[in-house]
């Protein structure tokens, strides 16, 4: 693994926007001067066999969050979680039923000379997806044609709608975003995935979340033509479904309406996870030692809001330092986690997003951040396998 300076494409600009890439306000660099979001004058490259290590890493670490999941459920560790009493039961029935999950995002510290740890698990809602497929795949090929790359995720995710499709109800299947994001990312997410389900067949339909209408009469869930929703696709999570009564309907409405991401997936979008795995897998090498509400024997640490996200209110304790983000969350509680700074090269920190479509490792995204917190100032980087 190493970071190769490289020049852009002329026109780079005009080439990631035609491939959606409309949104993404300035990274930062070390010095706090900005840099493009999308920043391909740098790359990563990889060895095949490192590669293939954390591919193989990334697998593990799914079967171990499935595993966990089954573990929260048989012993009601939910309050750990801080989700609310009444869907604690829809949730465990969620899990029993195996509502269809579709992708997320592992992301992970690696630096070439030890295994993965896992930092935490975009379960529910993540992004960077259109970078990871899309974009750095063009770049590779328009920059480096004989060269590889861990990236199979547009293929994926077309067999993934494919492989789900008949358990899903009805023939039709929604996709929802937050008109509230004023960037746009989460619409052109959402754009996206509509696109690679279509591709597998389905019929798709998009609007946003506030559009979701509910017929009282007939007790479901209708779009604007007031046709029933049957499956619907949120770049939304849960929790905020879950703080309000549509989130009572929701639940009420499954299996009847089914949800992508599924509701068991509440348990793993939550950072409380980190803790349980560490418990359930002490020592493991993917894995750092993870506690919640205290940080036991870590004197060096990450303190992590349950539910927080872009690096909000994350503070990090090491050797005669403390830094600590703003934002708005932590009211849920904290996890704490032991502190394994993100690697240096160049001045930078990258941070590896290895995704799993279905239960298989699809690719990989690169954000890099000079500080010790992957957050909003990360740019995205592309990556290659020399041949």
């Amino acid at each position: 693994m190493r970071r190769v300076r490289s020049t852009p494409r002329p026109g780079w600009q005009k080439i990631v926007e035609s491939q959606g890439l409309v949104y993404g306000t300035p990274a930062r660099l070390g010095d706090g001067t900005a840099r493009p979001y999308w920043d391909e004058s740098v790359h990563y490259e990889f060895e095949m066999d490192e590669i293939l290590a954390i591919e193989a890493d990334v697998e593990l670490l799914h079967s171990m969050c499935l595993n966990a999941v089954e573990h929260v459920i048989l012993t009601e560790r939910f309050a750990d979680f801080g989700l609310p009493e009444w869907t604690w039961g829809p949730i465990a029935e969620s899990w029993r039923r195996s509502d269809p999950h579709v992708y997320g995002r592992f992301d992970l510290r690696y630096d070439g000379r030890r295994p993965a740890k896992l930092l935490e698990y975009n379960a529910d809602t993540p992004t960077t997806l259109l970078e990871a497929s899309i974009l750095q795949w063009h770049w590779l090929k328009d920059t480096h044609p004989d060269d590889d790359q861990w990236n199979s995720l547009h293929e994926a995710l077309v067999e993934r709608w494919g492989a789900i499709r008949d358990r899903l109800p009805g023939d039709e299947a929604h996709f929802s975003w937050s008109s509230a994001d004023a960037s746009g990312e989460d619409n052109i997410t959402v754009a996206y995935l509509q696109e690679t389900a279509a591709e597998a067949g389905l019929n798709t339909v998009a609007l946003a979340i506030e559009e979701i209408g509910y017929d009282e009469d007939l007790h479901r869930f209708v779009d604007l033509e007031e046709a029933p929703i049957s499956t619907l696709f949120k770049l939304y999570p849960w929790e905020w479904v879950l703080d309000d009564d549509f989130g009572k309907k929701a639940l009420a409405l499954l299996p009847e309406t089914m949800w992508i991401e599924p509701l068991w997936k509440t348990l793993l979008s939550n950072k409380a996870i980190l803790a349980v795995l560490w418990g359930m897998y002490p020592g493991h090498p993917n894995l750092l030692p993870a506690y919640l509400d205290d940080p036991h024997e870590l004197t060096e640490y990450v303190r992590k809001p349950r539910l927080g996200r872009e690096g909000a209110n994350i503070s990090v304790v090491g050797a005669g330092m403390e830094t600590t983000t703003g934002g708005i969350y932590g009211d849920e509680g904290f996890v704490y986690q032991l502190l394994d700074p993100l690697p240096e090269f160049d001045g930078m920190r990258p941070a590896l997003g290895a995704w799993i479509v279905g239960d298989t490792a699809a690719g990989l995204g690169i954000r890099e951040t000079s500080g010790l917190i992957t957050d909003d100032g990360a740019a995205f980087v592309p990556h290659r396998i020399p041949q």
